[in-house]
């Protein structure tokens, strides 16, 4: 037999190959199609998930910071966290020598380092605490959960957490007017809450059992 006579059968022995394994990869296409389809509609989406999700992480923040704090966030939407709670080892801290300062801590936005005494704002800090298992449909942890992890980096290690954040001018991605805003609104809180306090008399009664606090 020649060589041309060898590669004509060869050639029609591929040909007849190929018409075989059509339907084979046409059903292994179908097959994966459907099965991925199926494992969709196994995690339909829960429009109440993050919610709750949300409402967990709430409560959580809420166990962690003291009542200041957590009346701050449930009243204004931000925590302020004291600078230089690690006796100034921060190099912010050296840096202002002494000057009080202080950060407020959004969630989802850049924590903003700011001098107390005259709000006059320093820095933005960029920092992101991803939920790596993304059970919500995003990468972003629960708005109160963010704040909590900002929140424990500053008070765990304060220095670890601003050098690690990208550093950015005041503005770059907060509004410097919102601040002021923000932190007029935390002056008019502090002196309302003052006030109470000093309206209010001490409660002497034990709490019963079973009741919270609204």
């Amino acid at each position: 037999m020649s060589a041309f006579a060898l590669c004509a059968t060869a050639i029609v022995v591929l040909a007849l190959l190929w018409e075989i394994s059509i339907p084979w990869f046409d059903r292994r296409r179908e097959e994966r199609q459907y099965r991925r389809a199926r494992g969709q509609a196994g995690v339909a989406y829960d429009p109440g998930r993050e919610r709750r999700a949300e409402q967990r992480a709430r409560e959580l923040l809420k166990s962690c910071v003291n009542d200041e704090e957590w009346g701050m966030y449930r009243d204004l939407g931000f925590i302020r966290v004291w600078g230089g709670q690690e006796g100034r080892g921060s190099s912010l801290g050296r840096r202002l020598q002494g000057l009080d300062y202080a950060y407020l801590v959004y969630p989802h936005k850049p924590i903003v380092a700011y001098l107390t005494q005259t709000n006059e704002l320093l820095n933005e800090y960029c920092v992101e605490f991803p939920d790596e298992s993304r059970p919500y449909g995003s990468a972003r942890l629960p708005a109160s959960d963010d704040v909590l992890a900002k929140w424990m980096g500053l008070r765990a290690d304060e220095r670890r957490l601003i050098t690690e954040a990208n550093l950015h001018v005041p503005g770059r991605q907060v509004d410097p007017r919102q601040v002021e805003r923000d932190l007029w609104r935390l002056r008019q809180w502090e002196q309302e809450r003052m006030a109470r306090a000093e309206q209010s008399p001490v409660d002497t009664q034990p709490r019963a059992a079973g009741k919270l606090d609204s």
